[in-house]
């Protein structure tokens, strides 16, 4: 049994009574689970040692009046992005915000930090709040045929983090778009750390009801910060025939242990199309799963990674299909370098009577060091005899003729890998519509390789 974490965690993040009393139970769940070990199927190849005991909540932040106050890098994030309106937290409290534009408060959209939500619109915060991101690890078991064995239930240690984020949240982002409402440009979330040796806990809340479209930025960075957490959950509900992007851009700082958990509630004839970005922290674990509840249900999961030097980064994925004519696509691309360490665990389930689904999941991994290592684990449980569905991975270093000839142009070896990786990655990055987003992307790249 780890050490337990005790009630006065949750005092100060404050809320109405049924928040507390979830907040309650969320932790009285975490203080029963073990950490995951490598004896779980899904953390086979991570682990995170952490004395809870110990963790210290990140301190408060004041709010400031000019964006020349926040940190360097989230400035000149804010000077490049294309959101239409965005939030800045440090730590547990916004720092900065703008406005929503008036057309867009006039149809009923709304975006604010969670914490305001839950004040200002507890109605519908209590509505779907937890309800696609549980305290408890989601029973994924695929539903089979009668005298077959379905899969396992997921084990209860898989839910440790999800319960911890769930009991110590402190705040996060809040998006609700009504039935019917487009909103052309995308909403941001920028959350930074300042201060080593503490963790903070957000959650994201996305609604999308009926026919509503939207694209939401979560961006996570920070400076170094050693023995430092980011402990957050991410909650999608796209209700029939809504369409929702959701971009997550992690790069916080050397020191950081990141662990997420994001889910996607994907109803009839609705579209969820989800990037994920992991370039900082020193140990990452993020999963990302889609359960596609209603028939007609689309889900695109796209994903890069770029880890050197010592860094761990562990992606978990899941496409679960549970209604027929449904179809979802992951593409998944990674660059170890260095000593690091890359691991993915991908499963596609397809329930009993999820006839006509079309599926497919790939993973490639490119080496720039003989001492990286790299993990990954494709995985298909079908239930239906009429689907489509198909799943594969690959690793390898870079193409050395290829290098060669950059060289043999003049051109340095920092810049050429640069390009040869950006290479490797475009797939992923031309499926991105966001140009701001991609130029972002391609700077840390550029970094990682030193070709900056």
């Amino acid at each position: 049994m780890t050490q337990p974490v005790t009630q006065d965690l949750i005092v100060p993040a404050g809320g109405p009574e049924w928040l507390t009393a979830k907040r309650r139970e969320s932790l009285d769940l975490f203080n029963t689970l073990e950490v995951p070990t490598e004896g779980v199927e899904a953390w086979k190849y991570t682990r995170v040692d952490v004395d809870f005991g110990e963790l210290r909540p990140h301190p408060k932040r004041e709010r400031v009046a000019d964006i020349s106050a926040l940190p360097e890098s989230v400035q000149k994030r804010l000077t490049s992005t294309d959101v239409g309106a965005y939030l800045v937290l440090d730590g547990p409290d916004v720092v900065y915000a703008t406005e929503l534009p008036a057309e867009l408060r006039e149809k009923g959209v709304i975006f604010t930090d969670l914490k305001t939500a839950v004040e200002q619109h507890a109605d519908k915060v209590q509505q779907y709040l937890y309800s696609v991101v549980p305290a408890e690890v989601p029973d994924d078991t695929t539903i089979a045929a009668p005298g077959t064995t379905p899969s396992k239930s997921p084990d209860p240690s898989e839910g440790k983090f999800s319960a911890l984020a769930a009991a110590l949240w402190t705040n996060g982002a809040f998006v609700y778009v009504p039935r019917g409402v487009e909103v052309e440009l995308p909403l941001g979330s920028f959350r930074v750390m300042s201060e080593a040796g503490t963790y903070t806990a957000t959650r994201t809340l996305v609604v999308a009801e009926e026919n509503a479209q939207v694209t939401f930025i979560d961006e996570q960075d920070s400076e170094e910060l050693p023995g430092t957490y980011a402990i957050g959950a991410v909650e999608l509900v796209v209700k029939s025939g809504a369409r929702l992007r959701y971009v997550s851009i992690q790069n916080w700082g050397k020191g950081v242990t990141h662990i997420q958990r994001q889910r996607g509630d994907v109803h009839r004839d609705a579209t969820l199309n989800s990037l994920v970005v992991t370039m900082g922290g020193t140990l990452s674990r993020t999963e990302m799963q889609s359960y596609l509840r209603g028939q007609g249900s689309d889900s695109e999961m796209l994903a890069l990674y770029f880890a050197n030097e010592d860094q761990h980064f562990d992606h978990y994925t899941l496409q679960h299909h549970a209604a027929p004519h449904a179809h979802s696509d992951l593409l998944y691309k990674g660059v170890n370098a260095d000593q690091s360490v890359g691991v993915f665990s991908g499963m596609i389930k397809v329930d009993l009577g999820a006839q006509k689904t079309d599926a497919y999941q790939k993973h490639r991994t490119l080496m720039l060091s003989s001492e990286a290592q790299n993990f990954s684990v494709p995985q298909l449980e079908i239930n239906a005899n009429d689907v489509r569905c198909s799943h594969g991975s690959t690793t390898g270093p870079v193409n050395q003729e290829a290098l060669f000839f950059l060289r043999s142009r003049g051109i340095h070896k920092e810049l050429a890998e640069k390009m040869l990786v950006t290479a490797f990655l475009e797939d992923v990055l031309s499926r991105v519509p966001l140009q701001s987003v991609v130029k972002y992307i391609e700077g840390i790249i550029a970094e990682k390789v030193g070709a900056a």
